[in-house]
């Protein structure tokens, strides 16, 4: 992609917060006062953030990704070239942020139907990422594709995600029978010198792998390799990616909430779960940004949810996301967002100009309720659609704000990203947490190596046994 200095200030993302004001919503807003209020703790959630940039110990690795890593893309865009030309398939074995952004990065910025395609349309092989151990669907999977045609992509930084080495167990098997050497089709992304996959890999005489840096967690990891080679392997600009993200992070340098948009979301945000607004709907009015829903929802629960601040005292703070698609849940949820509780902000992504326009043709001139669509495009009618929703909103007042994407491509797919990391980050430092560990998702991958046998968790087994379901309570 070229990015002249005129076209990147024409990709630039805007962030529109008219609707979360007192002005508009009259008492059901947030008024000038509060958000000046909120200023010195903007400030500090925003000092804390700069002045730790690029600390491992602290998992903010995360964002110097737009910046350190030139020598491997360079490997990355050479390995994509020989996969695209070895396999007819590319699968990636992961869970949460491990799948997530490769998922949600592929169906922005390539074909809906990208797997559909006949190979001479498709800009690399078939895509799929397994992000769950659901027994159907590796099945399933394994009907559809030609494992000795296959490239996997095994992504787990310790190799003791137990989804994704059963999976990465089942899949070594069948190589095995086929008679194909492993690490001719199999690539790791995985810790660089520690952890169950370079021990594999050294077994097998030396996997192709790249490293998941020590102070990138999951769910920020999408600017990393975990999320560049799937991307570059179905043809995606890796380094209009990692542009767009540089920009972001150009835009969010000053302390000032009025002048970082990132800053004032999350500043909005946090006025708003003190004001028990304790769920947040994330709501892109395009079938490309769909999936960047599942991947913030991911960011922005397991960063915020948790019950003991950075000082050691208890909390219980967070707030809920929502997955919603415009025009889609105009039909399914919204009823509950006009007039249910007052308990959500809505952030709608809001595109500009899609790639295709689809002009609806004139017809059926006796019907009115047809009629007036005839000389209008698709592109025309989700704009009026994502625009109404957002007056409706407004008029009940119902909190919500804007993010507008000029187009939905590499560049403002980047901005995206490390805007909401931003987002999240310094909406963890105002709530005085730890938005980089997860201890809640730890307790049960403990309980369920005590049910599965793993040695060492014998005591947490016999608990487990002891709370088995009481018959009294089945129905």
């Amino acid at each position: 992609m070229k990015l002249t200095d005129e076209r990147r200030k024409q990709l630039r993302l805007t962030l529109d917060y008219t609707n979360m004001t007192d002005k508009y919503l009259g008492g059901k807003g947030i008024s000038e006062k509060t958000i000046a209020a909120h200023k010195k703790i903007a400030k500090a959630a925003h000092t804390y953030v700069a002045s730790n940039r690029g600390r491992d110990d602290l998992f903010m690795g995360w964002t110097e990704l737009p910046y350190n890593q030139n020598e491997i893309v360079a490997d990355i865009l050479t390995t994509a070239k020989l996969i695209r030309r070895s396999f007819d398939a590319f699968v990636v074995l992961g869970i949460g942020g491990s799948a997530l952004g490769p998922s949600m990065a592929h169906a922005a910025l390539c074909h809906l139907h990208y797997n559909d395609l006949p190979k001479s349309k498709r800009k690399g092989p078939k895509f799929y990422v397994e992000d769950n151990v659901d027994p159907v669907r590796m099945k399933e999977l394994l009907d559809v594709i030609d494992v000795e045609r296959t490239c996997f992509n095994v992504i787990s930084k310790s190799g003791a995600t137990s989804e994704t080495m059963a999976q990465y167990l089942i899949i070594a098997d069948l190589l095995k029978k086929a008679g194909v050497n492993i690490r001719e089709n199999v690539i790791f992304t995985t810790d660089a010198a520690r952890g169950n996959l370079v021990k594999i890999s050294k077994e097998l005489g030396g996997v192709k792998s790249y490293v998941l840096p020590d102070g990138v967690g999951g769910r920020f990891s999408e600017l990393s390799p975990v999320g560049l080679l799937p991307a570059a392997v179905c043809g995606i600009d890796i380094k209009a990616l990692l542009k767009g993200a540089a920009l972001m992070d150009k835009m969010c340098k000053s302390s000032d909430v009025y002048k970082n948009p990132a800053l004032m979301a999350a500043t909005l945000q946090y006025i708003a779960m003190q004001d028990g607004k304790n769920i947040h709907v994330l709501m892109p009015y395009s079938d490309n940004l769909k999936y960047v829903s599942d991947w913030y929802a991911q960011l922005w629960a397991e960063s915020l949810g948790k019950n003991i601040t950075l000082d050691n005292q208890p909390c219980h703070v967070g707030q809920t996301p929502v997955k919603a698609l415009g025009v889609t849940d105009q039909h399914s949820q919204v009823q509950l967002y006009t007039e249910g509780p007052y308990d959500k902000v809505v952030t709608f992504l809001s595109v500009t100009s899609y790639k295709e326009k689809t002009p609806i043709p004139h017809g059926y001139e006796d019907i009115p309720d047809v009629a007036f669509l005839g000389g209008h495009t698709m592109e025309e009618l989700i704009q009026a659609e994502n625009k109404a929703t957002a007056y409706a909103l407004t008029k009940a007042g119902r909190l919500n704000y804007t993010i507008n994407l000029p187009e939905v491509n590499e560049f403002t797919l980047g901005q995206l990203l490390y805007f909401f990391e931003l987002q999240t980050a310094y909406a963890g430092a105002m709530l005085n947490i730890n938005t980089y560990d997860q201890p809640g998702v730890e307790a049960g991958k403990k309980a369920t190596f005590a049910l599965l046998g793993k040695p060492g968790y014998e005591l947490q087994r016999h608990d487990l046994d002891d709370a088995a379901s009481d018959p009294d309570y089945i129905i």
